[in-house]
C-alpha cells in the first residue's frame, strides 16, 4: 500500500453529492496534493499567521492553504447548517454521520491541516495518523492530550526534556490558534458563504477547549481513571 485513503462523502436531501478524497503518505503520513495550480489567496505571503516558520524564498505557497483550496473551492456556496449525510470511508472502516456541512468539512480540515506540512501544526499529525472522524470535545480532549504525552515519552527515551506535566502545551497550541485564525482569513476572501470559516471556528474552539482542560488539570477526563 503506497497511500493511505480517506473518501468523504456529502450526501444531501435534494440527492445531489459532493466527493473529496484524502491521500495520505504511508512513510511519512503527509497530504498528497491532487495537483494543480493553487489561487491566489494561498500563496505564503497572502495573510500569513504571525507565528509562520516558513520563507517566501522557498514556499510559494501556504501548504495548507494551497491543499485545502480545492475543498474551498467545492464548499464556497453551500451554507454551514445545511444537512446531509456525511460518511468517511477509509481502509479499515467506514463512518457515517447525520449532520450539517460544517460538521463534516471540519473532519476534513483537522487531517489536512495537521498533514500539509505546517510546522506550527505538526503537533497534531499523531492523531491526524490515526484519523477519528466527527469526534466530540471530550474525544478530542482525550486524544489531543494522550497523543502529546506520548510525544513525551518519545522525547525523553532519545535523552532530551520531556514535558510530562504539560506545561509547554500552551505554547505549541497557541500557534495552532494562530494558523486556525490565518487560514480563515484566507477563505474569507473567497468563501461567499459559512460552511468551510465555521469548520475552521469548530477546530479552533477545539484548540481552545483543550488548553482550558489542561490548565484544570484534565478534571473532565479523570473520572475514566477512576
Amino acid at each position: 500500500m503506497t497511500e493511505i485513503t480517506y473518501n468523504y462523502c456529502f450526501d444531501f436531501p435534494d440527492t445531489s453529492k459532493k466527493r473529496f478524497l484524502i491521500k495520505l503518505d504511508t512513510e511519512t503520513y503527509n497530504y498528497k496534493p491532487s495537483g494543480g495550480n493553487p489561487p491566489d489567496w494561498a500563496k505564503l505571503e497572502v495573510a500569513q499567521c504571525q507565528c509562520c516558520k516558513l520563507k517566501s524564498a522557498d514556499h510559494e505557497y501556504c501548504p495548507i492553504a494551497a491543499n485545502i483550496s480545492e475543498l474551498v473551492l467545492a464548499f464556497k456556496d453551500t451554507a454551514s447548517y445545511k444537512s446531509c449525510l456525511v460518511s468517511c470511508i477509509s481502509t479499515a472502516r467506514t463512518c457515517s454521520k447525520e449532520t450539517t456541512v460544517q460538521d463534516g468539512l471540519a473532519s476534513i480540515l483537522g487531517i489536512i491541516m495537521a498533514t500539509s506540512g505546517c510546522p506550527s501544526m505538526t503537533i497534531l499529525k499523531p492523531m491526524a495518523c490515526f484519523h477519528l472522524p466527527f469526534a466530540t470535545v471530550q474525544e478530542s480532549n482525550y486524544r489531543s492530550a494522550s497523543a502529546y504525552l506520548l510525544r513525551q515519552y518519545f522525547t525523553n527515551k532519545k535523552g532530551e526534556s520531556a514535558d510530562f506535566f504539560m506545561e509547554r502545551i500552551q505554547e505549541y497550541y497557541q500557534e495552532v490558534q494562530e494558523v486556525n485564525k490565518g487560514i480563515f482569513k484566507r477563505i474569507d476572501m473567497t468563501s461567499e458563504m459559512n460552511a468551510d470559516k465555521n469548520a475552521i471556528v469548530t477546530l479552533n474552539a477545539l484548540a481552545q477547549i483543550l488548553v482550558l482542560e489542561v490548565k484544570e488539570s484534565l478534571e473532565s477526563l479523570r473520572p475514566i481513571f477512576t
